[in-house]
């Protein structure tokens, strides 16, 4: 895979159509380079710098990637499933083409601060403290995901859906919602700050 120069400095890879199965990159780090429609299954990135690397059309299965570092990473048309994801710092990553999808994933304690979200899915995931702040969530859709004390502020949220999610605690007044799906027994997380009883 990656080849060391006699310093010791890994050169840059070019991957395509490569299949990545049971790899430990907490010892050595995924070479850096571009990554086209490969996927990655039960690998561990956990604390491992992905900074700089571009992912286009790749998946990723049943992987580990909590606290990775994700400075300038490129994720585009990327898919996420069965993964951990603790504590990823999403806003750090490149925003020209940013594009995921994450079924089946644990984001909590994650951060999209500002980042471009668009037609995103989040498909029965949990998303605990995940902060969206600024983030442009428009179209989204969170199919059966625990949103507990994830932060929506100054969030573009318009016509996202939250139908089928739960334990969210969006402020109408911070927040763009214009023709926003929320079910009927969601919208007590759409009340909570005026601290009101329905019943």
């Amino acid at each position: 895979m990656s080849k060391p120069h006699s310093d010791g400095r890994r050169v840059r890879e070019d991957m395509e159509e490569i299949s990545f199965d049971k790899i430990d990159y907490t010892q050595n780090a995924l070479a850096k380079g571009e990554y086209e429609n490969c996927t990655f299954s039960n690998c561990d990135f956990s604390g491992s710098d992905l900074s700089g690397i571009k992912f286009s059309e790749c998946q990723f299965l049943g992987c580990n990637l909590s606290l990775a570092r994700l400075t300038e990473t490129a994720f585009s048309d990327v898919t996420f499933k069965d993964c951990k994801m603790l504590g990823l710092h999403f806003e750090n990553c490149n925003h020209f083409g940013f594009w995921v999808g994450f079924y089946h994933c644990t984001l909590n304690h994650s951060s999209f601060c500002k980042q471009k979200l668009k037609k995103t899915i989040f498909k029965d995931s949990k998303l605990e403290e995940v902060d969206f702040t600024e983030s442009d969530l428009s179209s989204a859709v969170f199919d059966n995901c625990e949103l507990t004390r994830a932060t929506f502020e100054r969030t573009i949220l318009e016509k996202a859906d939250f139908r089928t999610s739960f334990n969210y605690s969006i402020d109408l007044e911070l927040n763009r919602v214009k023709k926003a799906r929320f079910s009927q027994a969601g919208v007590i997380g759409l009340l909570d700050k005026y601290d009101i009883e329905i019943s």
